[in-house]
């Protein structure tokens, strides 16, 4: 709108030509533009879980560097041997299960009025997807092998790309793990996928130095961030379940008992 500088407001020639005048030398000014879409009944439901969680839950984060040198070893071996191939995720997700079993204080579920110690494993692993994440469940995830806990998260993951998850596919998980390593985040802290006590955030692997028997050598190394919900696990509790959590990765010898 050009100011009018006549009797009353009137915009006179005089104003036209120096508001012209000044319009010839000033940037030209972007367009404001964006996009409104409606939220989907799934994407309501993840943010009210994920907001009674945030918000009711004291969370507290601990976070460990796994050295894992040893599990890349054994992941090549097992992979170059041609007719079974896991990823480190079924690495990540069979450590958590065995290190549960030894902690159900981690593996436990807040109830309001109860607490409940679970003393079987069904691990959710987090997915994405167009409107958010899913969580299937591993049931049963430490008496599985490596390769068992692959080929069912491959599935729920086409599932859940293809919108054929059912509600019994991500219901009854006591732990759940969210793996961004491999979109190149190094590390993270999630939010407690309730009724469970903790999740595990589980970042990529880097190389960097590492001291080993005194000396600076190459290396690599994963940090992950337990979330813990204060009314259920405390520091102790998350610190000697990721101690464990740590040394069979570093070992994984350990997770090999019944094949891989």
């Amino acid at each position: 709108m050009i100011p009018g500088s006549g009797e009353g407001g009137r915009v006179v020639k005089r104003d036209v030509e120096a508001y012209q005048a000044q319009g010839a030398g000033a940037p030209v000014q972007g367009v404001e533009r964006f996009t409104e879409v409606g939220i989907s009944q799934m994407r309501k439901t993840i943010a009210r879980r994920l907001s009674e969680s945030k918000f009711s839950a004291p969370h507290f984060y601990l976070t460990v560097s796994v050295d894992m040198g040893a599990a890349m070893t054994t992941r090549k071996a097992i992979n170059d041997g041609g007719e079974v191939k896991i990823s480190f995720n079924d690495m990540v997700v069979k450590a958590a299960a065995l290190a549960l079993k030894k902690h159900p204080v981690v593996n436990s579920s807040w109830l309001g009025d109860r607490i409940r110690f679970n003393e079987h494993v069904h691990i959710g692993v987090a997915v994405s997807v167009d409107e958010g994440l899913l969580v299937p469940v591993v049931r049963h995830a430490d008496m599985k092998r490596m390769s068992q806990i692959g080929v069912e998260v491959k599935d729920y993951a086409g599932k859940a790309r293809d919108k054929k998850l059912q509600p019994s596919d991500w219901e009854g998980n006591t732990f759940t793990i969210s793996n961004l390593g491999m979109f190149g985040i190094d590390e993270f802290t999630a939010i407690i996928n309730a009724p469970d006590s903790c999740i595990l955030a589980v970042g990529g692997i880097n190389a960097v130095p590492v001291v080993k028997e005194g000396a600076v050598v190459p290396g690599h190394v994963m940090k992950v961030t337990l979330s813990c919900d204060h009314r259920s696990v405390d520091g102790a509790s998350g610190a000697a379940f990721l101690q464990d959590f740590k040394n069979y990765l570093e070992n994984p010898v350990q997770m090999l008992a019944n094949g891989y």
